[in-house]
């Protein structure tokens, strides 16, 4: 502060205190203590019966000490609000991620105009609306999802007018056109008072930035500038990102047209020697892998052989007789008298040339003749491994040694975990001929299937059954659905698979792979009557029904599964969030009515919720997940 500034002040207060007048209060001000510490010196001298020109003195030193706290607080203020904004442009001057930008933007303005609630929303010109895009504070599932139309609401006047709007009490302000879904939604996370200010690309509003509080209150004409400071930002930063996604596009495309000049006479050398080395393959007996390994080192990328391409590319290549394109990758069906038995899939190639193309298209051809005629060897193996399945399920050979043998024969390995899966054909036969013809194909499907994953397969109870190793990492759910895709993907219909819990130690217990296929079964009945048909589940997918359907009734592990880290939560820190969830919903998912069953504020259950959103994940509100978390906060109790 200058001294000018200074003796102005001075000037206007009136006249200076007297020399001893000031002590105290520039001691207020060295140790920053609040405006009420400042009656204290005028209080104890009249306290203490001193002069009235001494009360005086002090009273005006009182009112310049003052003056300077308001002065200095406000540099502060003004301080930090420079601080934010210049590292908000620090990051969009170093924009990697639009999203982490826009987030940072977000917490720092409802740091700096200390609300309880801070939001963005981004215009859809395709819908004609605008929709949450990043929210801070926020902790109801329904306000998160909120779809503003032009013109309704606060934010959707912002967004039609291209100007700043506030209101002190949203509900209760007629200005605005009030929708259901929105004062439900602002209903539900409790907020009054909201500003809002509009982002602009030029003329263009493209969204609206927004500061709201769960409590009334005026904002101020500095605190919506700085809003506004923080709004232009953010759309200085989606532009930024669109410019950036604009020239990496283009720039991509250069270089993929510049590859295919390079490259041209190249492809035509590589095609002839791939024609050599696949008519080699073939000459002395090689196998799928190989011709797959010949293809990569030619069209210098990586060709694998899979059974699980996407599923419309797949049928796409199949059904046209040539390679399409997914994605960045290259897919050629192979497929063999209507069967199809998988695809050769290039990784990483978009621009493929149509040279290069051809060759994968004769790879895939060479491929399903090494099939076929491996067709008649693998039919007999898949009859020896039925076998073995089918005494593990009848309990007829319990010898741990003869069944290790017979499987380590097959290329199986007893130790492993398994899981038993049970699977069924779901579409509509004409007659019992085409019935019978359709098991036929899941049964070779799945013996085939087994032999490349070295399980076991057998044909029962009108479908199939499966034993597969699970690989680490892998789930049962997880397994029983991509053996449905599968099947149903090579047989052309839909295929139901019900998986059992993982089994161990099959050579010392063969009884335990009944009742995992009584439990497979089980799951499978359970997907048909849920209208589930195609798909592929085990008990723990079905939440609190898969207690019913799996062997051992495992109702901890479905609490802990479901609520495990809320309750340990509670038990490590001594907090109540179990408490509060059941009060939650309870109360109808509204944070307004659970404080008054808690007796807290509002602004505790919001953090409750914030806090079990982040223990949960951030779908715990959809219907699904709370009908779950509700069921096992029962079970809770109940096994407490």
């Amino acid at each position: 502060m200058s001294r000018d500034h200074v003796q102005s002040e001075e000037r206007a207060a009136g006249p200076a205190p007297d020399g001893g007048a000031e002590a105290p209060f520039l001691e207020l001000l060295a140790r920053g203590a609040s405006a009420d510490a400042y009656e204290q010196p005028v209080l104890l001298a009249r306290a203490e019966g001193q002069p009235a020109e001494r009360i005086a003195a002090l009273e005006a030193a009182k009112l310049l000490a003052l003056r300077v706290r308001s002065e200095l607080e406000g540099r502060r203020r003004r301080e930090a609000e420079l601080s934010a904004l210049f590292e908000t442009a620090h990051d969009l001057a170093g924009l990697r991620d639009l999203d982490a930008v826009l987030q940072a933007i977000v917490q720092r303005a409802r740091s700096l105009l200390g609300t309880d609630v801070a939001y963005l929303s981004l215009n859809d010109p395709q819908r004609g609306d605008t929709y949450m895009r990043v929210t801070e504070g926020s902790v109801a599932a329904r306000f998160q999802q909120l779809r503003l139309g032009m013109g309704e609401g606060l934010g959707g006047l912002v967004a039609q007018t291209a100007r700043p709007y506030v209101t002190d009490d949203y509900l209760q302000d007629d200005r605005f056109r009030h929708t259901l879904s929105i004062d439900s939604g602002v209903r539900d996370e409790g907020l009054v008072a909201i500003c809002g200010v509009p982002l602009m690309l030029g003329p263009h509003v493209i969204g609206v930035l927004f500061a709201a509080d769960r409590r009334a209150r005026v904002f101020e004409r500095e605190q919506i500038a700085l809003l506004g400071s923080f709004a232009a930002l953010a759309a200085a930063a989606i532009d930024t990102a669109n410019l950036l996604t604009e020239t990496r596009s283009a720039l991509a495309g250069l270089e993929r047209a510049n590859e295919i000049i390079q490259d041209r006479s190249a492809v035509i050398e590589r095609a002839s020697d791939v024609h050599d080395r696949l008519a080699e393959l073939v000459l002395r007996g090689g196998g799928v892998y190989d011709v797959a390994a010949a293809v990569s080192e030619v069209l210098d990328g990586t060709v694998e052989f899979t059974e699980n391409a996407p599923a419309r590319a797949l049928e796409s290549s199949r059904a046209e007789g040539h390679a399409v394109r997914h994605q960045d990758d290259w897919i050629a069906a192979v497929s063999a008298g209507g069967e199809l038995l998988g695809a050769l899939v290039l990784r990483g190639h978009p621009g493929l040339d149509p040279v290069d193309q051809r060759t994968l298209e004769r790879a895939a051809m060479v491929t399903s003749l090494l099939l076929l005629a491996r067709r008649s060897a693998a039919e007999a193996e898949q009859r020896v491994r039925g076998e073995l399945l089918d005494d593990l399920l009848d309990g007829r050979d319990r010898d741990p040694r003869l069944l290790h043998e017979r499987a380590t024969r097959l290329d199986a390995d007893l130790d492993a975990t398994h899981v038993v899966l049970a699977a069924r054909l779901d579409g509509a036969a004409a007659d019992a001929d085409q019935e019978a013809a359709a098991r036929r194909r899941l049964w070779s499907a799945a013996s085939h299937l087994a032999a490349t994953r070295h399980g076991l397969a057998a044909a029962r109870d009108g479908g199939t059954v499966l034993l597969l190793p699970l690989e680490t990492g892998d789930t049962a759910t997880g397994l029983a659905r991509r053996i449905a895709h599968h099947l149903g993907t090579a047989v052309h219909e839909p295929v139901t698979v019900g998986a059992s819990a993982p089994l161990r130690d099959l050579a010392t217990n063969p009884d335990a792979v009944a009742a995992a296929y009584e439990e497979g079964r089980r799951c499978l009945d359970a997907l048909r009557l849920l209208g589930r048909r195609g798909d592929g589940a085990a008990a723990e997918d079905f939440g609190f029904v898969g207690l019913l359907l799996s062997a051992d009734r495992d109702i901890t592990g479905f609490v802990d599964r479901t609520i495990g880290q809320v309750v340990a939560y509670d038990a490590r820190r001594g907090t109540d969030l179990v408490r509060t969830l059941d009060a939650y919903f309870a109360s109808g998912m509204s944070p307004a009515r659970t404080k008054d069953d808690l007796h807290v504020h509002v602004n505790t259950v919001a953090q409750r919720l914030e806090r079990i959103g982040r223990l949960l994940g951030d779908d715990w509100q959809t219907p699904a997940r709370a009908l779950e978390i509700q069921m096992a906060l029962r079970l809770h109790r109940l096994t407490r």
